[in-house]
Order: structure tokens, then sequence, then C-alpha cells
């Protein structure tokens, strides 16, 4: 683990990644691979056009994210955490289609599954969840918010990390989780906000654990709150494996890339071991 001759070498870990068997799957992890990555974090991908509505269908969903983890590891020797749960825009769908009640009680069931899935050791977290990062009428608004703070006291009951998708790129966003955690007695280090902006200063992250997906211009932006970060940060591409969505997020070679990219701007050592390693190891655990 150090810097040789202006590179790193050493764990590099993409925090959000997503494949689907449909498409790319092996080849895109592949390109991580060679990119110089080490280790994903390989979370739950919804189909839309296929969504689970009883707790059997939502078994056998996390279980081909699963499957998915286990052929990486043994085809390309990644590292591989899973993170299972369902995506926020899943409630919203269901909502439309199946009413409040049984969409929300296939949300709780599809909660308590990925804990189910956490304590056996298959997953890390759970996640994608949160609330709709689109707009929407109050009712749902207020709904979701209702079922955020219900799984904030589950992930404190159960003792497991978060990793949240929610709207917004400013502190209010933050904020407003950081409140929300509090009131449930979550503490803020177990939420891990997905799709974060670079600003990593921690008077705006105050104590949740940004995963900063590292576009165009993040380098710099990251580079200027560094000294202002206590805690560290992750970084994560969110590749969907979707060809329908090619420019939608980033590809899976990015975080490598923009690794590099940090160790040219300044980086050190213990930075990046904090980013690949020590923090992810903090929030889910050791290596499965």
């Amino acid at each position: 683990m150090t810097i040789e001759n202006g590179r790193w070498i050493g764990p590099i870990l993409d925090n959000h990644f997503h494949l689907d068997r449909k498409h790319r799957f092996l080849d895109a992890a592949l390109d991580f691979k060679r990119a110089g990555g080490t280790d994903l974090v390989l979370v739950h991908k919804p189909d839309f056009d296929n969504l689970p509505i009883e707790q059997d269908a939502w078994k056998t969903a996390y279980q081909d994210t699963i499957d998915m983890a286990n052929e990486v590891r043994k085809e390309l020797t990644l590292g591989v955490r899973v993170i299972l749960g369902p995506h926020p825009a899943t409630w919203v769908h269901q909502r439309q289609a199946l009413g409040d009640e049984l969409a929300s009680e296939l949300y709780c069931d599809a909660i308590d599954l990925a804990f189910e899935y956490c304590h056996q050791g298959d997953a890390c977290a759970v996640g994608e969840v949160g609330r709709p990062h689109w707009q929407v009428d109050d009712e749902i608004w207020n709904r979701a918010n209702e079922l955020l703070s219900w799984t904030f006291r589950r992930a404190k009951k159960e003792g497991f990390a978060l990793q949240l998708h929610v709207e917004g790129e400013g502190a209010s966003t933050y904020a407003d989780l950081a409140k929300m955690a509090d009131n449930e007695g979550l503490a803020r280090d177990k939420l891990v906000r997905h799709h974060a902006p670079p600003d990593i200063d921690k008077d705006t992250t105050v104590g949740l654990v940004p995963s900063v997906v590292v576009g165009k211009g993040s380098v710099e932006e990251i580079m200027q709150n560094i000294g202002k970060c206590l805690d560290g940060f992750l970084m994560e591409t969110d590749y969907m494996d979707d060809p329908r969505r090619p420019g939608a997020v980033l590809g899976p070679k990015t975080v490598p890339k923009r690794t590099q990219a940090l160790v040219q701007a300044g980086l050190d050592e213990e930075q990046l071991m904090l980013i690949h390693h020590y923090l992810p190891e903090k929030i889910y655990g050791s290596q499965i």
C-alpha cells in the first residue's frame, strides 16, 4: 500500500456499483479490475419491469444480486460487498399500482429481508433506500419520510448501516437526515449518502458519510475541501450496467482513474487507505 512513481498501489473501492446479468455483468467488473480496481460494493438493482409483489419474489431478486457477487469473486477475484434494499422509486411505483397500504407493506418486508441477509453475512448494509429525489406531492413526500424514519429505527435495532439515495445538492439535505437520525437514535456515521456531491466539508456533511460520485471536476473540489473533511469520504460511480442509459452515470473505470488523479493532486497514502480500506471496513465490516 504505497505511492510509487506517482501512482497508488493499493486497494481501490467503488462504493456504489450495479451489475445486470442481462447486460455487461462480468465484463463491466473486469473493466473495473483492469483499470486498477480491487473492491466493489455491489448494490441491488431493481427491475422496474418486474418489481416484487410478495416476499418470496424479493428473496429471488436479492438472491440474484448475491449470486452475481459470488460469480464476480470466483471469476475475477475481486472483493465484493453486497448491499440489499428497495430503491426509493420502487415504493413510489408500487404505490401508484397497488395503493399505499400494500406498497408500504412490501417495502417493510423488503427492509426486513435485507436485514436478515445482513445477519446471515450475505450482505453488509441496507440500501439504496431513501426518499424521492424528484418532485412529488406532499402526501407522497410525507409518507416517504415516515417510512425512512421507520427504516432508521430498524437500522439502529439491527446494527447495520444504510446507504441512502436522497434529493438535493446542498447542506440542507444532510442537516435534515442528521436530524432524523438523531430523533431515531441512529448514529450519523451509520448513514452513507450515495451519489453525494464533492463538497466533503464537515460543516456540510454533519457526521454522515459522503459517497462522492466522482464525475468531472470532482477531484478539484475534493482537494479544495479535504482539509475540512475530518472523518473521510468514499468514492463511487453509480454504474448502472444499462445500455439504454449510457450517459446517465459514470463508467466502471472511473473510480480507479479518479483515484490516480487524486494522487497527482496531492492526496497522501494515509488518506487513500482511509477512503479505500479503513472507512469501508468501519462502516460495512471486513471484506466478505
